[in-house]
């Protein structure tokens, strides 16, 4: 049995998060004081005492989950002396959890993920107008006719101008996020209305993440993990862009920069992650989005969570004496 490891992106926050797993664990409790500490500000009492409106923030959210999902890695190690080296093939993260399956692949130190995500919550924020951007979601649609529709919405009929609309999150089971300009994503829409899809739904987004309108904050970014110090992951991660396995530092750089724009293609992510053998996913860190995804992305798998103090220990017992397989 190959064991892959997945780590949560945005949505998943919410205020009390990881705030057991600080009460139960020293080598947890240390992870929030380490995030604390990179960014001057006490994350870890909005995390635990909201409001929750302040921890949605993009700027916050992002090292918010990062810090849950390596306060359950680190507390994993402490108390289970599991190395993830030892234990796990594969690592992938949905979006910013990208950068926690990196940083649990020791690719980065936690303070170092803690600045570059707040930076990219900053400069996601920051690449759009408020107002002008927003992101929907298309239930009942698979990623060629998502496609198919933003190509369609595309053109403003009053202007005869392309506006941005393109497939930002392709996450399996007939769930695809589309994001761009504001009146681009109202006309996909309806568009999607009349091709037949179930549902389609504005977001409650801040702004419009990974399309093109980001290319500012890709940019950041560039900049950002140009200086960033950054070391091999000892698992190969699976990237967000290509859906293929990574473990130069170099190669990574470039992708974690191409996915501010690029399209989180998670469907085909898990795909490949069983394809090269994995069958058991653990979603590590808040909520539990990624493991009920898995139900319809890899049938055949088995996935559960782990997010707070009950889960970990239960984890812990279940694990085999077997080796990984060797990918």
């Amino acid at each position: 049995m190959a064991l892959a490891f997945v780590f949560p992106g945005q949505g998943s926050q919410a205020v009390g998060m990881g705030r057991d797993l600080a009460d139960a664990f020293p080598a947890a409790r240390h992870v929030f004081q380490e995030v604390d500490d990179a960014l001057g500000q006490k994350l870890s009492k909005l995390m635990w005492e909201g409001p929750q409106e302040e921890l949605t923030l993009t700027a916050n959210a992002q090292p918010a989950l990062m810090a849950h999902s390596l306060a359950v890695v680190r507390a994993l190690e402490s108390e289970g002396g599991f190395t993830l080296g030892g234990r796990v093939a594969l690592v992938a993260g949905h979006s910013l959890g990208e950068y926690s399956a990196l940083t649990a692949a020791g690719a980065f130190d936690i303070a170092t993920a803690a600045k570059l995500l707040r930076l990219r919550g900053e400069a996601m924020q920051k690449a759009t107008p408020p107002g002008t951007g927003a992101m929907a979601a298309l239930l009942g649609a698979e990623i060629d006719l998502a496609q198919e529709i933003c190509a369609a919405a595309a053109t403003n009929p009053e202007t005869g101008k392309k506006e941005v609309v393109e497939a930002a999150n392709d996450n399996g089971g007939g769930q695809v996020v589309i994001s761009g300009a504001k009146a681009a994503v109202e006309r996909a829409i309806e568009i999607a209305k009349e091709k037949g899809v179930k549902r389609a739904m504005l977001l409650p987004v801040s702004a419009p993440f990974h399309c093109a309108l980001m290319a500012p904050a890709a940019d950041a970014m560039a900049e950002a993990l140009a200086q960033a110090t950054m070391q091999a992951p000892v698992v190969p991660v699976v990237a967000n862009v290509t859906a293929a396995k990574a473990s130069d530092p170099a190669e990574i750089r470039d992708l974690l920069v191409r996915q501010v724009t690029g399209t989180v293609r998670w469907r085909e992510c898990v795909a490949a992650m069983a394809a090269m053998g994995c069958d058991k996913f653990v979603e590590v860190g808040a909520g539990k989005v990624l493991s009920g995804l898995m139900k319809r992305n890899a049938p055949e798998a088995t996935a559960l969570a782990i997010g707070n103090p009950a889960e970990l220990e239960a984890f812990l017992k279940s694990l085999s004496k077997g080796p990984p397989c060797l990918i």
